[in-house]
């Protein structure tokens, strides 16, 4: 199950967090600081899981934002490694080329994204075009 997933940029501020179980405030802020010192003290060259207390930390870097996001020990660190880069690809398709001033200016639209992919913790869809669906049909409807 994911546990949280966070958008970071090279100088550690969080541009994205979203969380699937219950952490007070004041934990989130020391969990989102070691969390982000341990995959960007580390080089390209080390694998980019990370066991990390209780659970594993899988990211990956893009540019110069870091997507890190942590599971429990029963979930497939490969598939939530693809899913991603499928929500890279994703955000590129929406934004066309993606970057972080479009994610910080269109919070809204990426944490519907995120929604349409992941569930209370759980992947629920990959496919581009249905992620997309919900999205294309608010900017529709706001264009009239």
């Amino acid at each position: 199950m994911i546990k949280f997933f966070l958008m970071v940029n090279k100088q550690g501020q969080t541009r994205l967090s979203k969380y699937f179980e219950h952490v007070e405030i004041h934990k989130r802020t020391s969990l989102e600081a070691d969390v982000i010192k341990s995959c960007l003290s580390r080089t390209k060259d080390e694998c980019s899981f990370v066991e990390y207390k209780d659970f594993k930390l899988v990211y990956r870097q893009y540019a110069a934002l870091f997507i890190v996001i942590g599971v429990d020990e029963a979930e497939n660190e490969l598939a939530v490694y693809e899913l991603v880069h499928n929500f890279v690809e994703v955000l590129d398709k929406y934004f066309s080329r993606v970057s972080e001033l479009d994610i910080m200016f269109n919070l809204d639209k990426v944490h519907i994204i995120l929604d349409e992919m992941i569930l209370n913790g759980r992947i629920v869809e990959t496919n581009k075009s249905r992620i997309l669906a919900p999205l294309l049909v608010l900017d529709k409807m706001s264009e009239s």
